[in-house]
Protein backbone atom coordinates (compact mmCIF):
# COMPACT_ATOMS: atom_id res chain seq x y z
CA UNK A 1 0.00 0.00 0.00
CA UNK A 2 1.02 3.66 -0.33
CA UNK A 3 2.21 5.46 2.80
CA UNK A 4 3.25 9.08 3.20
CA UNK A 5 5.58 10.19 5.97
CA UNK A 6 5.42 13.88 6.87
CA UNK A 7 8.72 14.70 8.55
CA UNK A 8 12.26 13.65 7.76
CA UNK A 9 14.31 14.00 10.92
CA UNK A 10 15.62 11.10 12.97
CA UNK A 11 12.27 9.47 13.75
CA UNK A 12 10.55 10.50 10.52
CA UNK A 13 13.27 9.01 8.35
CA UNK A 14 13.10 5.86 10.46
CA UNK A 15 9.35 5.60 9.97
CA UNK A 16 9.95 5.75 6.22
CA UNK A 17 12.69 3.12 6.45
CA UNK A 18 10.49 0.91 8.59
CA UNK A 19 7.31 1.26 6.49
CA UNK A 20 9.36 0.35 3.44
CA UNK A 21 10.72 -2.68 5.31
CA UNK A 22 7.10 -3.70 5.94
CA UNK A 23 6.62 -3.80 2.17
CA UNK A 24 4.88 -0.48 1.57
CA UNK A 25 5.40 2.16 -1.12
CA UNK A 26 6.71 5.16 0.82
CA UNK A 27 6.97 8.87 0.04
CA UNK A 28 8.73 11.19 2.52
CA UNK A 29 7.94 14.90 2.75
CA UNK A 30 10.07 17.65 4.26
CA UNK A 31 9.88 21.43 4.12
CA UNK A 32 11.86 22.98 1.28
CA UNK A 33 15.12 24.45 2.48
CA UNK A 34 15.30 22.37 5.66
CA UNK A 35 18.71 20.66 6.00
CA UNK A 36 17.16 17.25 6.83
CA UNK A 37 15.30 16.90 3.53
CA UNK A 38 18.14 18.45 1.53
CA UNK A 39 20.57 15.87 2.92
CA UNK A 40 18.19 13.00 2.17
CA UNK A 41 17.60 14.22 -1.36
CA UNK A 42 21.33 14.57 -1.94
CA UNK A 43 22.54 11.31 -0.38
CA UNK A 44 19.41 9.28 0.47
CA UNK A 45 20.89 8.96 3.95
CA UNK A 46 21.52 10.83 7.18
CA UNK A 47 23.60 10.21 10.29
CA UNK A 48 21.15 7.54 11.47
CA UNK A 49 20.33 5.42 8.41
CA UNK A 50 20.29 4.96 4.65
CA UNK A 51 16.93 4.91 2.92
CA UNK A 52 16.34 2.30 0.21
CA UNK A 53 16.25 3.72 -3.32
CA UNK A 54 12.58 2.77 -3.52
CA UNK A 55 11.68 5.40 -0.89
CA UNK A 56 10.72 8.61 -2.70
CA UNK A 57 11.33 12.14 -1.38
CA UNK A 58 9.51 15.41 -1.96
CA UNK A 59 9.13 18.97 -0.68
CA UNK A 60 5.70 19.28 -2.32
CA UNK A 61 2.95 18.90 0.27
CA UNK A 62 0.32 18.47 -2.46
CA UNK A 63 2.17 15.45 -3.79
CA UNK A 64 2.65 14.05 -0.29
CA UNK A 65 -1.01 14.31 0.72
CA UNK A 66 -2.27 12.89 -2.56
CA UNK A 67 0.18 9.97 -2.49
CA UNK A 68 -1.58 7.98 0.23
CA UNK A 69 -4.62 7.55 2.44
CA UNK A 70 -2.40 6.44 5.33
CA UNK A 71 -0.20 9.31 6.52
CA UNK A 72 2.43 9.13 9.26
CA UNK A 73 3.36 12.41 10.93
CA UNK A 74 6.72 12.70 12.67
CA UNK A 75 7.69 16.32 13.29
CA UNK A 76 8.30 18.52 16.32
CA UNK A 77 5.21 18.46 18.54
CA UNK A 78 5.18 22.25 18.66
CA UNK A 79 4.87 22.43 14.86
CA UNK A 80 1.87 20.11 14.64
CA UNK A 81 -0.92 22.68 14.82
CA UNK A 82 0.49 24.76 11.95
CA UNK A 83 0.97 21.66 9.77
CA UNK A 84 -2.49 20.32 10.62
CA UNK A 85 -4.06 23.63 9.63
CA UNK A 86 -2.27 23.37 6.29
CA UNK A 87 -3.51 19.82 5.87
CA UNK A 88 -7.06 20.96 6.53
CA UNK A 89 -7.01 22.93 3.26
CA UNK A 90 -6.95 19.60 1.37
CA UNK A 91 -9.72 17.10 0.84
CA UNK A 92 -8.82 14.49 3.44
CA UNK A 93 -11.74 12.15 2.82
CA UNK A 94 -10.80 8.62 3.86
CA UNK A 95 -7.39 9.64 5.24
CA UNK A 96 -5.92 7.96 8.32
CA UNK A 97 -3.16 9.66 10.33
CA UNK A 98 -0.63 8.13 12.69
CA UNK A 99 1.12 10.56 15.05
CA UNK A 100 4.61 9.36 15.98
CA UNK A 101 5.69 12.28 18.18
CA UNK A 102 5.77 12.18 21.98
CA UNK A 103 4.85 15.55 23.38
CA UNK A 104 2.18 18.05 24.39
CA UNK A 105 1.44 21.48 22.98
CA UNK A 106 3.58 23.79 25.09
CA UNK A 107 1.22 26.78 25.19
CA UNK A 108 -1.98 24.86 26.00
CA UNK A 109 -0.99 21.50 27.52
CA UNK A 110 -3.18 19.77 24.94
CA UNK A 111 -2.55 16.26 23.69
CA UNK A 112 -1.47 16.00 20.08
CA UNK A 113 -4.57 14.10 18.96
CA UNK A 114 -6.63 16.97 20.37
CA UNK A 115 -4.52 19.49 18.47
CA UNK A 116 -5.20 17.50 15.29
CA UNK A 117 -8.95 17.36 15.94
CA UNK A 118 -9.09 21.09 16.60
CA UNK A 119 -7.15 21.89 13.44
CA UNK A 120 -8.62 19.42 10.95
CA UNK A 121 -12.35 19.97 10.56
CA UNK A 122 -12.91 16.79 8.58
CA UNK A 123 -13.81 13.25 9.70
CA UNK A 124 -10.34 11.69 9.56
CA UNK A 125 -8.89 8.81 11.56
CA UNK A 126 -6.21 9.72 14.10
CA UNK A 127 -4.02 7.22 15.94
CA UNK A 128 -0.81 7.53 17.94
CA UNK A 129 2.31 5.37 18.25
CA UNK A 130 4.23 5.20 21.54
CA UNK A 131 6.75 3.04 23.31
CA UNK A 132 10.47 2.34 23.62
CA UNK A 133 12.97 2.19 20.81
CA UNK A 134 15.82 4.03 19.15
CA UNK A 135 16.58 4.26 15.45
CA UNK A 136 20.11 2.98 15.97
CA UNK A 137 18.84 -0.18 17.66
CA UNK A 138 16.07 -0.95 15.21
CA UNK A 139 18.21 -0.45 12.13
CA UNK A 140 20.76 -2.81 13.69
CA UNK A 141 18.06 -5.48 13.83
CA UNK A 142 17.35 -5.32 17.57
CA UNK A 143 13.60 -5.96 17.98
CA UNK A 144 11.26 -4.01 20.22
CA UNK A 145 7.63 -3.43 21.17
CA UNK A 146 5.39 -0.38 20.96
CA UNK A 147 1.71 0.43 21.40
CA UNK A 148 -0.81 1.93 18.97
CA UNK A 149 -3.80 3.78 20.38
CA UNK A 150 -6.75 5.85 19.19
CA UNK A 151 -10.37 6.55 20.08
CA UNK A 152 -11.40 4.05 17.37
CA UNK A 153 -10.47 0.42 18.02
CA UNK A 154 -10.99 -0.48 14.37
CA UNK A 155 -8.41 2.15 13.36
CA UNK A 156 -6.00 0.93 16.04
CA UNK A 157 -6.22 -2.61 14.73
CA UNK A 158 -5.78 -1.37 11.17
CA UNK A 159 -2.53 0.41 12.04
CA UNK A 160 -1.25 -2.66 13.88
CA UNK A 161 -1.99 -4.81 10.83
CA UNK A 162 -0.22 -2.38 8.50
CA UNK A 163 2.93 -1.78 10.55
CA UNK A 164 3.34 -4.78 12.85
CA UNK A 165 6.37 -6.94 12.05
CA UNK A 166 9.07 -9.20 13.43
CA UNK A 167 11.12 -6.08 14.21
CA UNK A 168 8.47 -4.15 16.14
CA UNK A 169 5.67 -5.98 17.93
CA UNK A 170 2.71 -3.61 18.10
CA UNK A 171 0.25 -3.84 20.97
CA UNK A 172 -3.37 -2.63 20.82
CA UNK A 173 -3.91 0.27 23.19
CA UNK A 174 -7.22 1.12 24.84
CA UNK A 175 -6.49 4.38 26.68
CA UNK A 176 -5.66 7.24 24.33
CA UNK A 177 -5.38 9.78 27.15
CA UNK A 178 -2.98 7.63 29.15
CA UNK A 179 -0.93 6.65 26.13
CA UNK A 180 -0.39 10.25 24.99
CA UNK A 181 0.29 11.66 28.45
CA UNK A 182 2.58 8.80 29.40
CA UNK A 183 4.57 9.06 26.17
CA UNK A 184 5.00 12.81 26.52
CA UNK A 185 5.86 12.76 30.21
CA UNK A 186 8.67 10.23 29.89
CA UNK A 187 10.63 12.87 27.98
CA UNK A 188 10.35 15.18 30.99
CA UNK A 189 11.62 12.48 33.34
CA UNK A 190 14.39 11.88 30.80
CA UNK A 191 15.69 15.42 31.37
CA UNK A 192 16.01 14.69 35.09
CA UNK A 193 17.78 11.40 34.40
CA UNK A 194 20.39 13.15 32.29
CA UNK A 195 20.95 15.71 35.05
CA UNK A 196 21.52 12.91 37.55
CA UNK A 197 24.02 11.38 35.13
CA UNK A 198 25.79 14.71 34.85
CA UNK A 199 26.17 14.89 38.63
CA UNK A 200 27.26 11.25 38.94
CA UNK A 201 24.04 10.32 40.74
CA UNK A 202 23.12 7.42 38.42
CA UNK A 203 21.91 5.28 41.33
CA UNK A 204 19.07 7.72 41.94
CA UNK A 205 17.56 6.99 38.53
CA UNK A 206 15.74 3.96 39.94
CA UNK A 207 13.93 6.17 42.44
CA UNK A 208 13.31 8.72 39.69
CA UNK A 209 11.68 6.06 37.51
CA UNK A 210 9.39 4.84 40.28
CA UNK A 211 8.36 8.27 41.52
CA UNK A 212 8.07 9.63 37.99
CA UNK A 213 5.65 6.88 37.02
CA UNK A 214 3.60 7.56 40.15
CA UNK A 215 3.48 11.27 39.37
CA UNK A 216 2.34 10.64 35.81
CA UNK A 217 -0.25 8.07 36.88
CA UNK A 218 -1.94 10.70 39.06
CA UNK A 219 -2.13 13.11 36.15
CA UNK A 220 -3.52 10.47 33.78
CA UNK A 221 -6.20 9.54 36.30
CA UNK A 222 -7.18 13.18 36.84
CA UNK A 223 -7.58 13.59 33.07
CA UNK A 224 -9.96 10.65 32.88
CA UNK A 225 -7.48 8.02 31.69
CA UNK A 226 -6.39 4.73 33.21
CA UNK A 227 -3.56 5.33 35.67
CA UNK A 228 -2.15 1.88 34.87
CA UNK A 229 -1.11 3.24 31.45
CA UNK A 230 1.78 4.95 33.25
CA UNK A 231 3.17 1.46 33.90
CA UNK A 232 2.76 0.28 30.31
CA UNK A 233 4.81 0.58 27.13
CA UNK A 234 3.98 4.23 26.57
CA UNK A 235 5.65 5.42 29.78
CA UNK A 236 7.44 3.02 32.13
CA UNK A 237 8.22 0.75 29.18
CA UNK A 238 9.86 3.67 27.38
CA UNK A 239 12.02 4.66 30.33
CA UNK A 240 14.96 2.43 29.45
CA UNK A 241 15.16 4.01 26.01
CA UNK A 242 15.11 7.46 27.59
CA UNK A 243 16.69 7.31 31.04
CA UNK A 244 19.62 5.00 30.30
CA UNK A 245 20.38 5.00 26.58
CA UNK A 246 23.21 6.99 25.07
CA UNK A 247 20.87 7.62 22.12
CA UNK A 248 18.24 9.56 24.12
CA UNK A 249 18.10 13.26 23.23
CA UNK A 250 16.25 14.16 26.42
CA UNK A 251 18.73 12.37 28.66
CA UNK A 252 21.64 13.89 26.73
CA UNK A 253 20.13 17.37 27.02
CA UNK A 254 19.84 17.03 30.80
CA UNK A 255 23.39 15.76 31.18
CA UNK A 256 24.88 18.53 29.06
CA UNK A 257 22.68 21.17 30.67
CA UNK A 258 24.15 20.61 34.14
CA UNK A 259 27.63 20.57 32.63
CA UNK A 260 27.05 23.90 30.97
CA UNK A 261 27.32 22.41 27.48
CA UNK A 262 25.07 23.19 24.50
CA UNK A 263 22.82 20.62 22.85
CA UNK A 264 21.54 21.29 19.33
CA UNK A 265 19.14 18.37 18.81
CA UNK A 266 15.41 18.25 19.55
CA UNK A 267 14.62 17.39 23.18
CA UNK A 268 10.81 17.41 23.41
CA UNK A 269 10.89 17.33 27.22
CA UNK A 270 12.09 20.95 27.28
CA UNK A 271 8.73 22.03 25.88
CA UNK A 272 6.59 19.30 27.42
CA UNK A 273 7.59 20.24 30.96
CA UNK A 274 5.75 23.56 30.60
CA UNK A 275 2.65 21.73 29.38
CA UNK A 276 2.86 19.24 32.25
CA UNK A 277 2.96 21.99 34.84
CA UNK A 278 0.05 23.75 33.13
CA UNK A 279 -2.04 20.56 33.23
CA UNK A 280 -1.14 19.89 36.85
CA UNK A 281 -2.21 23.37 37.89
CA UNK A 282 -5.46 23.14 35.91
CA UNK A 283 -6.37 19.80 37.48
CA UNK A 284 -4.95 20.30 40.97
CA UNK A 285 -2.41 17.47 40.61
CA UNK A 286 0.92 17.64 42.42
CA UNK A 287 3.77 17.18 39.93
CA UNK A 288 6.96 17.81 41.94
CA UNK A 289 9.40 16.43 39.34
CA UNK A 290 7.88 18.51 36.56
CA UNK A 291 7.90 21.64 38.74
CA UNK A 292 11.55 21.11 39.65
CA UNK A 293 12.54 20.72 36.01
CA UNK A 294 10.56 23.80 35.02
CA UNK A 295 12.45 25.79 37.65
CA UNK A 296 15.78 24.41 36.40
CA UNK A 297 15.37 24.58 32.63
CA UNK A 298 13.25 27.69 32.24
CA UNK A 299 13.70 29.72 35.41
CA UNK A 300 17.40 29.40 36.18
CA UNK A 301 17.16 27.42 39.42
CA UNK A 302 20.20 25.50 40.63
CA UNK A 303 19.91 21.94 39.24
CA UNK A 304 21.68 20.14 42.07
CA UNK A 305 19.71 21.98 44.75
CA UNK A 306 16.37 21.36 43.03
CA UNK A 307 17.02 17.66 42.39
CA UNK A 308 18.40 17.03 45.85
CA UNK A 309 15.34 18.67 47.37
CA UNK A 310 13.12 16.27 45.40
CA UNK A 311 14.62 13.30 47.21
CA UNK A 312 14.55 15.02 50.61
CA UNK A 313 10.85 15.88 50.59
CA UNK A 314 8.77 15.27 53.70
CA UNK A 315 7.97 11.65 54.50
CA UNK A 316 4.99 10.27 52.59
CA UNK A 317 3.34 6.91 51.98
CA UNK A 318 4.75 5.49 48.73
CA UNK A 319 1.39 5.14 46.98
CA UNK A 320 -0.34 8.04 48.64
CA UNK A 321 1.07 10.97 46.62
Amino acid sequence: MNITVLGCGRWGSFQAWYANRCGHNVLVWGRAGVPDIEELMRTHSNSYLTLPDSVALTTDLDEAVNHADFIIISISSQALRELAERLNTYDLTGKRFLLCMKGLEESTGKRLSVVMRESIHQPVGIAVLAGPGHVQSYTSGIPGAQVVDSDDEQLTRYVVSVLGSDLIRLYIGSDLIGTEIGAAAKNVIGLAAGMLDGFGYESLKGALMARGAREVSRLISAMGGNELSAYGLCHLGDYEATLFSKFSNNRAFGERFVRGESFDKLAEGVYTVKAMVTLGEQLGVDLPISHALLHIVHEGADPKEELTTLFLRSVKQEFGA
